[in-house]
C-alpha cells in the first residue's frame, strides 16, 4: 500500500509544471563588425553594433560616433566611410577596389581601435544557369523542376568562394544553405583545381526544400513554373572560408539526441583585432572584399514545355 501511495506521489510530482524565472547575469557587450564589401559600383556599407542577450528580441543596438575607413595597402588609396542612419557608407561612381590588392579596415570607436585585413581575389564567371525536369523520387511526391549553375574554378590552388542564391528575389539564408567552395570542391587536398564546381555545390544548395505539412520527411518541389533563380559567386579569402564554415557548423545544429555527438557550441573566429594590447573590448564579425559574378534564369511555361519533351 505504501509503495502504491509513493508511486502516485511521484507520478503527480512529475506531472506538475513549474515556471521559474532565473536571474541571469547581463552578458558582456561585444563589438560586432559586419563589413562584407563588394567590388562594384554600389554603395559600400560597414555596420557596427553591440551584442545583446539571448532573450532580447529587439534589433541590435547600432554603434554611433565611430571613425571607419578602408586602406588599399597596395595603392595607398583611402576610402572614408561616412556615418548614416543605416551604417557607415562609402559611395563612388567607379568600381570599388582592385582585384589582387590587399585591404585594411580601420575602426576607431569609444576610445578603442580595431583593424582587419583582406585580399580582393578574382572570381570565375557563371557560365550558365539551367533548369531540369525530374521524375518523382523518395523526397518529392511528384515530377518537379530543379535548378543548377555551371562555373569553373580559377586555375591555382586555394581559391575560395561563397555562392549565394536567390529564389524569386529572396536570399536563401538558412544555415543549411550556406554554400562555400574551396577550389571546385569542399576543402584543401581534393585536387579539384581549375575544373567545374562539384555537383553538390552547383545543385544541392541552390534548390530550397520546404518540408510538407501533410507528409513528414517529404518536400515541396523547389521550383514551379514562374519561379526564378539568381546565383552570385563571391570571392573570399581562406580565412573568410574558415569563418563561414564555422558559422555553418555552429548554426546548422542537428537538435535532439544528435546534439550529444555534435560539435560543441563556441564562438567563431574573426579577423577583426584590437590594435591596443591593453584593450578589454571583445569583438566579433568579419571583414572581406569580394569580386562577384552572377547569372540567373526564369522557369517560363515555354521552357517547362521544352524540358518535358
Amino acid at each position: 500500500m505504501k509503495k502504491s501511495i509513493l508511486l502516485l506521489l511521484v507520478v503527480y510530482a512529475l506531472g506538475c509544471e513549474m515556471t521559474i524565472h532565473p536571474e541571469l547575469e547581463s552578458p558582456a557587450e561585444i563589438l560586432v563588425v559586419d563589413a562584407w564589401l563588394i567590388h562594384n559600383k554600389q554603395e559600400q556599407v560597414v555596420k557596427l553594433s553591440k551584442s545583446q542577450g539571448y532573450f532580447e528580441d529587439q534589433d541590435p543596438e547600432p554603434i554611433t560616433g565611430a571613425l571607419v575607413k578602408v586602406l588599399d595597402q597596395t595603392s595607398g588609396v583611402v576610402y572614408d566611410f561616412a556615418e548614416t542612419d543605416l551604417g557607415y557608407r562609402y559611395t563612388t561612381d567607379s568600381t570599388f577596389g582592385v582585384i589582387g590588392h590587399e585591404y585594411q579596415l580601420s575602426i576607431e570607436v569609444e576610445g578603442d581601435s580595431f583593424s582587419a585585413k583582406a585580399r580582393l581575389g578574382a572570381v570565375p564567371a557563371v557560365d550558365s544557369v539551367v533548369f531540369s525536369h525530374n521524375p518523382e523520387d523518395f523526397n518529392i511526391l511528384s515530377d518537379y523542376y530543379s535548378a543548377e549553375f555551371f562555373a569553373t574554378d580559377l586555375q591555382g590552388d586555394g581559391n575560395t568562394y561563397w555562392i549565394k542564391t536567390w529564389k524569386n528575389g529572396i536570399l536563401l539564408n538558412k544555415p543549411s544553405e550556406i554554400n562555400i567552395a574551396y577550389d571546385a570542391g569542399f576543402g584543401a587536398g581534393q585536387q579539384v583545381d581549375g575544373v567545374v564546381f562539384h555537383k553538390s555545390i552547383r545543385r544541392d544548395f541552390i534548390n530550397p526544400l520546404e518540408e510538407r505539412e501533410d507528409r513528414a520527411n517529404y518536400y515541396y518541389p523547389p521550383y514551379d513554373i514562374g519561379d526564378s533563380v539568381y546565383v552570385e559567386i563571391h570571392s573570399i579569402d581562406q580565412v573568410a572560408y574558415d569563418y563561414l564554415a564555422a558559422v555553418k557548423t555552429q548554426t546548422d545544429r542537428p537538435g535532439g539526441f544528435s546534439e550529444l555527438f555534435a560539435v560543441p557550441l563556441s564562438n567563431v573566429i574573426t579577423n577583426v583585432q584590437s590594435t591596443d594590447r591593453n584593450s578589454s573590448t571583445p569583438v566579433a564579425g568579419f571583414f572581406n572584399v569580394a569580386a562577384v559574378s552572377a547569372g540567373g534564369k526564369k522557369l517560363t511555361q515555354q521552357l517547362a514545355n521544352q524540358l518535358q519533351d
